[in-house]
């Protein structure tokens, strides 16, 4: 047995339902092979890990690079973002509930990373960029657009204009959209 494989089976034993989480939120139906190649990537080359929390890290820190890797390796980036800009908002009515993960699947694979690094992760701009390999200012295109389209597709719901409790969203203007 490798040095490395007690480790990684006291992994998933342990963690492996929040990394499958964590990888559906990028990922939706393909979570399960993305979790799998980052762990592929994660104890490749016998990578030996002090202990599960660290591991489990750098799991995580190697989930949203493989996602975009899969995309853009299947030559599909292209396709994916025009399928994605083919299918119309879901405009939920007042008896619906809204459901992020929904919204977030409707984004490109760049724009879902950079949210979910964003809000679920806590990285601030120039951490995404250096997450993802990318420009700062490609970040924040990636965060605004995708948070104009997510903030017209969840604040849908008429109850919330008419709750005096909420904070309505105001959608910033997309690059573009006014064409």
């Amino acid at each position: 047995m490798a040095r490395w494989e007690p480790m990684l089976d006291t992994l998933m034993r342990e963690r492996a339902g929040g990394l499958l989480a964590y990888a559906r939120l990028l990922a939706g139906d393909d979570a399960e092979d993305v979790l799998q190649d980052a762990l592929v990537k994660a104890f490749s080359r016998g990578r030996r890990f002090p202990n599960v929390p660290m591991a489990e890290a750098y799991v995580r820190r190697t989930i949203p690079s493989v996602f975009i890797d899969r995309v853009r390796r299947a030559g599909a980036a292209r396709r994916a973002h025009d399928k994605l800009r083919e299918v119309p908002p879901h405009r939920p009515d007042s008896a619906e509930v809204l459901d992020v993960r929904a919204a977030l699947a409707r984004l490109s694979p760049r724009e879902r990373a950079c949210i979910v690094l964003r809000f679920y992760d806590d990285l601030t701009v120039p951490g995404i960029a250096d997450r993802l390999g990318i420009a700062e200012g490609t970040v924040k295109r990636y965060l605004s657009d995708a948070s104009a389209r997510l903030a017209q597709e969840l604040d849908t719901v008429a109850d919330w204009r008419a709750d005096p409790t909420t904070v309505p969203v105001v959608a910033p203007q997309m690059k573009g959209a006014g064409r």
